[in-house]
Order: C-alpha cells, then structure tokens, then sequence
C-alpha cells in the first residue's frame, strides 16, 4: 500500500507544495488539496474532504508550532474562534450523518459547495485590499465586546463550511481577522489563522474518520510532504511578499472551482 508508485510521489509533491503555501499565507489547505484530489486524483469528494481535514489537522499543527515558537499567533483571537466554530462543527456533522454522508446526493452537494467556496475564495484572494480599505475603517472604532461577539460569529460561520468542504478556515478566515484587527501584523494574522484551524479541522477530521469518509494510505504520502513544506513556509512566511502568491492561488482557485461546477 505504500509502494512509492508515480501516483502515491503525486501525493507526496502536493502534500509539500500545499504545506508551503499554508506556512506562507495561511491559505491553500483545502483550497488546494481537496479539489487536487477530486480533480486530479479522481477521489470521491466526501473522501477527499475527510482526508484533507485530518491532512490539514497534521499539517498545521506542524505550522503552529512554528508560528508559536517565532511568537506570531494570538491565542486570545485563536479561542474566541474556536467557541464558535468547534460546537458549530459537531452539528454540522451530526447533520451530515443524519441526511447520509456517502450518497451519490452527498457528493454532489459537497461539489457544489466546494466550488461555491473556491470561487469566493478566489474573489477574497484577488479583493482582499479592496475589502480591507472599504470595510476595515467600519471595525476600527467598535468596541472590545462587540469585535469578541464577531469574532465567534466568524467562528460558528467556518464551523459550517470547513466540515462540509474543508475550505474557508483560511482565506475567508484570515480575510475576517484582517479586518476585525487591523493593527495585528500579517504574520500574526497567519499564525493566528493557522492555530485556529488546527482544533477545527481535527474536530471535522474525526467526525469523517467516525463516518469512514478517510483514505489513510493517501493521508500518509500527503503529510510525508506537507510536514516538512508547511514548516519551510512558516519559517519564510515573515519574508515573502504575498501579492504574488495571492494572486497564484486566486487563478488556480478560479480554475479549480470552475472545473468543479461544470
């Protein structure tokens, strides 16, 4: 099973490109693998979420670690997060196990929503500075409670999509953080991003590996790669410029959502 056939190095190049985009920009988890498995690999969707999730579960706790050691997540940011999004998750999931996870139904909805969320995934990458200069001066002057009361809303919002798609945590994710605290420094953004998701996407992981939806023989060529990647992204993560790379991800995002809706 874990013969290094071309297939199975297929697996362990994406897992290493994908972690050095997430070290880098706190984006292209499942952005990135979930459709590179679907479109590329021909792995069902509800499989390819429930093996992304426990993938990206891995691979960002490896991100974490670094962001933490390099003192860029803030952890205040990180639970308010998770108060939302992990309680948001399990009923998620309980509802996703209610209706039938593994049905022909199942996987077309998973693809609709997947595609729907590559694509503004997509616009979020290319509209980012847009988005912040219009909207960031609304959050400047709201007051502590309030910025804590949204920041969980954004919370309970990824609890909905990253179980059902595995994407959202870090585009749309980071995008919000951006504009909720605007003086925080992107690197901070990122590694807060990065931490949050960790948690969330174990959680949905786990709920998918209860409901069989995991392909354990892929998930290890996956993180054989990842692991080293992400950990090369964080630590370069500070020195990159990300206007290149945002703009890479949008078009393959754009590119992959659209295959996906046809």
């Amino acid at each position: 099973m874990f013969a290094l056939s071309s297939a199975n190095l297929g697996f362990v190049l994406s897992g290493f490109v994908t972690g050095c985009l997430v070290g880098m920009t706190g984006v292209g988890g499942g952005s990135l693998m979930t459709p590179l498995l679907v479109l590329v690999f021909g792995i069902e969707p509800s499989v390819a979420v429930g093996t992304d999730l426990i993938y990206a579960s891995v691979t960002k706790t490896a991100g974490t670690a670094v962001h933490g050691f390099g003192h860029t997540i803030e952890w205040r940011i990180v639970g308010l997060l998770a108060i939302g999004s992990l309680p948001t998750a399990v009923v998620t999931l309980f509802l996703f196990a209610w209706f039938g996870p593994n049905t022909a139904a199942a996987n077309r909805l998973i693809t609709d929503i997947l595609s729907v969320m590559l694509l503004l995934t997509a616009l979020v990458l290319i509209l980012r500075r847009q988005i912040v200069r219009q909207y960031s001066r609304h959050f400047v002057a709201i007051s502590p409670e309030i910025r804590r009361q949204i920041t969980i809303v954004v919370g309970i919002m990824l609890g909905v999509l990253v179980p059902l798609s595995s994407v959202g945590a870090g585009a749309l994710g980071a995008t919000a953080l951006i504009l909720l605290y605007p003086n925080l420094p992107m690197a901070r953004i990122v590694g807060s991003d990065i931490a949050h998701a960790v948690p969330l996407t174990l959680a949905a992981g786990f709920g998918h590996i209860f409901l069989g939806l995991t392909n354990f023989g892929i998930l290890v060529f996956l993180l054989s790669g990842s692991i080293p990647g992400i950990v090369l992204g964080s630590y370069a993560a500070p020195r990159v410029p990300d206007a290149v790379l945002r703009f890479l991800l949008a078009g393959t995002l754009l590119f992959a959502g659209g295959r996906l809706a046809l």
